[in-house]
């Protein structure tokens, strides 16, 4: 029985799995974007998304407690100085997943993990629609009203 078991174990031992998603949290800070199968995305999501968080309170024992879990000096510095200023104000969901279709090889799942606010292009396409504002009452009194013939002859 497998109860209370609840992340994926993704076919590895608790080392080499916690080493590749340190990893790949590594890749995802310094990039911004990286490709992967589904599993491991939403394995990273679950990682990486509290290492996010706790880079908005710039502490030393935050930014130990984010080392302990990267061991890349660099990366630490990258997360608490500009990932963190552009999500100071985001109460979560710091990574989007969007999945790409099946490799050829073993066709696995693969998916895009990306940093939700370093896309430019949703962020556009956001403040686009936000710009955009309909209401049909508005559109119906600006309208001139046409009569057709057989409202007329109704009328009469």
């Amino acid at each position: 029985m497998r109860h209370n078991k609840k992340f994926n174990h993704l076919g590895r031992t608790k080392s080499h799995r916690e080493a590749m998603l340190a990893n790949m949290a590594t890749s995802l800070i310094m990039h911004k974007r990286i490709f992967t199968t589904l599993a491991k995305a939403k394995a990273l999501r679950v990682y990486v998304e509290p290492l996010i968080n706790r880079a908005k309170e710039d502490t030393t024992h935050s930014r130990r407690v984010v080392f302990s879990y990267l061991q890349d000096k660099n990366v630490v510095t990258e997360l608490f100085q500009e990932v963190s200023k552009k999500i100071a104000d985001r109460p979560g969901g710091y990574t989007r997943i969007l999945k790409t279709g099946n490799r050829l090889g073993d066709n696995a799942q693969t998916a895009m993990i990306e940093l939700v606010d370093y896309n430019e292009n949703m962020l556009k396409e956001k403040a686009e629609k936000k710009a955009t504002r309909t209401r049909r009452s508005k559109k119906k009194a600006d309208a001139p009203a046409v009569e057709t013939p057989a409202t007329e002859a109704a009328a009469e």
